[in-house]
C-alpha cells in the first residue's frame, strides 16, 4: 500500500471515530469542568415539572428507615419540585446549613439545633415528629443490663468494659451525630466525663465514625451493644443478630425537627421552596404519612408525628419554635 493511499485511510479511520465519539459519548460536565459519564447526565437532567430545586441535608437514622424515600417520591409527584437529599450525622449536616449548602434541616439534636438557631442560621423551627432510643446488644446481655433505666445501664457498661469483662463491648457512631450526641448525654448523666473517661477506655469501647445503619452491622458483627434509634433497628433488623435490652426511659426520647436555612445568612436559599416544603410535611398529609409509615411492613409505626398545638402539651417537653417566620 502507497504511503498516499494509507494516509487516506488513517484519516478515513479518525474521521469514523469522531462520528462515533460524537454520537454516543455525550457526556457533560460539571461546574468545575468535572467530565460526567453519560449515564449520570441521564440521572441528573431536567428535575421535575415545575424546575424548582430543594437541598435538604438529613441524618442517616432517619434516612437509613426508608422515610425519606417515600416522602421524596409523594412530594415531587405532587409537586414537581426536585428534592436533593443528602444524608449524614447531624453535625455534618449542621456543617452544610451553615456553609449555605442546603436549604433545610432534617434532623435530631436539639442542642446543636438551639446552637444553630442562637447563631442566627435557621428559621422556621418546627418539631416533627419522634420514637425512642434503644440500647440493643447481644441476646445473651453478658452485661446484665436488660431492665435497666438507660443511665444505670450506661453505668454498668463502662464499670463491666474498663473492667475486661468478657463479651462486654460498646460501638459508638463517634461522628457527632444526633445519636452520637445523645449516647454523650447518657454518658454525662452516667457521672462520665465523655472525652476523658470513655474515650480512648479501652477495647471494649469501639467508635465507628458510621451512619446508623452501618453501626448497627458492625456492633451485630462484633456482637455488641450500641445506642440505636428505634426506626433504624427495626429497619436493619431482618439483617442483625442483636436484640434490645434497654428500650424503655424518658430519657431514651428521641424528636425529629425540620429548619429553613435563614436567607439572610445565606441569600442563595430557597426559602420560598422551604417554607413550602415544611408547611407540607407538618400538614395533615405529612404527618399522615409520618404516622403510617412502617405499619405494612413492621407491624407499627417507626414515628410518632408531632407538631404544636400537640408538641406543647406533650410531655416530651419539645421546643421547637410555635409560630412561622417566614422570612
Amino acid at each position: 500500500m502507497s504511503s498516499g493511499t494509507k494516509l487516506l485511510t488513517l484519516s478515513l479511520a479518525a474521521i469514523l471515530a469522531l462520528g462515533i465519539c460524537l454520537a454516543g459519548c455525550t457526556g457533560t460536565e460539571t461546574p468545575d469542568g468535572q467530565a460526567i459519564p453519560n449515564e449520570t447526565a441521564t440521572e441528573t437532567a431536567a428535575p421535575p415539572s415545575g424546575g424548582a430545586v430543594l437541598r435538604i441535608a438529613t441524618t442517616t437514622s432517619l434516612y437509613d428507615t426508608g422515610l425519606l424515600d417515600m416522602i421524596e417520591d409523594t412530594y415531587e409527584a405532587e409537586t414537581g419540585v426536585d428534592l436533593l437529599i443528602s444524608s449524614q450525622g447531624t453535625g455534618k449536616a449542621i456543617e452544610l446549613a451553615t456553609r449555605c449548602d442546603v436549604d433545610i434541616l432534617l434532623v435530631h439534636s436539639p442542642s446543636q439545633e438551639q446552637a444553630f438557631m442562637d447563631a442566627g442560621y435557621g428559621v422556621n423551627h418546627r418539631c416533627i415528629a419522634y420514637n425512642f432510643f434503644q440500647i440493643v446488644g447481644p441476646e445473651a446481655d453478658p452485661a446484665g443490663i436488660a431492665g435497666m433505666d438507660p443511665v444505670e445501664g450506661f453505668r454498668v457498661l463502662y464499670e463491666k468494659g474498663t473492667a475486661g469483662e468478657p463479651g462486654v463491648l460498646f460501638v459508638s457512631r463517634g461522628d457527632n451525630s444526633g445519636t452520637h450526641s445523645k449516647e454523650k448525654t447518657l454518658w454525662d448523666m452516667a457521672g462520665y466525663d465523655y472525652e476523658t473517661e470513655v474515650q480512648g477506655s479501652g477495647e471494649w469501647y469501639i467508635e465507628a465514625g458510621k451512619g446508623m445503619g452501618e453501626t448497627l452491622v458492625l456492633a451485630s458483627e462484633k456482637d455488641a451493644y450500641t445506642l440505636t434509634d428505634e426506626g433504624t433497628f427495626l429497619a436493619f433488623q431482618t439483617d442483625l443478630v442483636l436484640t434490645p435490652i434497654i428500650d424503655q426511659g424518658d430519657a431514651l426520647l428521641n424528636r425529629y425537627s425540620i429548619i429553613a436555612v435563614n436567607p439572610e445568612q445565606c441569600p442563595s436559599v430557597n426559602i420560598e421552596e422551604a417554607n413550602n416544603f415544611i408547611d407540607w410535611i407538618i400538614s395533615d398529609e405529612g404527618k399522615g404519612l409520618i404516622g403510617s409509615f412502617g405499619v405494612e411492613d413492621y407491624g407499627k409505626a417507626l414515628f410518632t408525628p408531632l407538631y404544636p398545638p400537640e408538641c406543647t402539651a406533650s410531655p416530651f417537653n419539645c421546643t421547637c419554635a410555635e409560630s412561622v417566620s417566614k422570612a
